[in-house]
């Protein structure tokens, strides 16, 4: 399951109030935000982290469903000793285990939903503010998203200042600091801390 399968549209269009006609023209870009948020600082940790926390919520919708389908072959294979009255009875639970079955899937789905937004809020702040950067640096009135599913159907290749923004983003990036060495560090060669012996 990938996560940017749950991301849906990145909501990336940030803009001005109209400028009125007495002041400058106004000036456009456009973004691919599907190629940005794939340069995402942060994205592939927040992935991994996302199918690793899917692992737990993937087994427990197996377990139901291997349950589920237990009962209903069950069923299938007594059906035929089983009079009309108690039939009914057990085609009933069986229905009622469906519902809920299906009620505890979908908990188990927004339960992934919620976790995944967790994890995207963080990236998500830090786009927006490279992007609204960006926008201030160029004096850009709007900065529109042109990735698919937009409905921008034809612009100019000069507009797009998608490869500006992931550069940015990349500056911007918190660096992180080399992890420090755990344990006993050694002495260059040929230094020694031995004391010599006394006489």
């Amino acid at each position: 399951m990938r996560l940017s399968s749950f991301v849906g549209a990145c909501a990336l269009l940030i803009g001005v109030p109209a400028l009125s006609s007495a002041q400058a023209a106004q000036k456009f870009a456009y973004v691919n935000s599907a190629a940005i948020l794939q340069s995402a600082p942060g994205r592939a940790d927040a992935e991994a982290q996302f199918e690793k926390d899917m692992t737990g919520i993937r087994a427990q919708v197996k377990k139901l469903s291997d349950s589920l389908t237990a009962l209903n072959e069950s069923l299938v294979k007594e059906e035929v000793s089983l009079s009309p009255a108690a039939k009914e009875t057990r085609q009933k639970g069986l229905r009622e285990t469906q519902a809920e079955f299906q009620e505890r899937v979908q908990k188990l789905n927004d339960q992934a939903q919620q976790r995944e937004a967790e994890l995207m809020q963080p990236i998500m702040d830090g786009l927006r503010k490279v992007i609204d950067d960006v926008r201030m640096e160029g004096g850009y009135s709007f900065i529109f998203d042109a990735s698919q599913g937009a409905f921008i159907v034809s612009a100019d290749k000069n507009l797009d200042i998608t490869d500006r923004v992931i550069s940015k983003m990349r500056l911007s990036a918190p660096k992180v600091a080399a992890p420090r060495p755990v344990g006993p560090t050694s002495s260059p060669a040929g230094v020694t801390t031995k004391k010599p012996p006394t006489e």
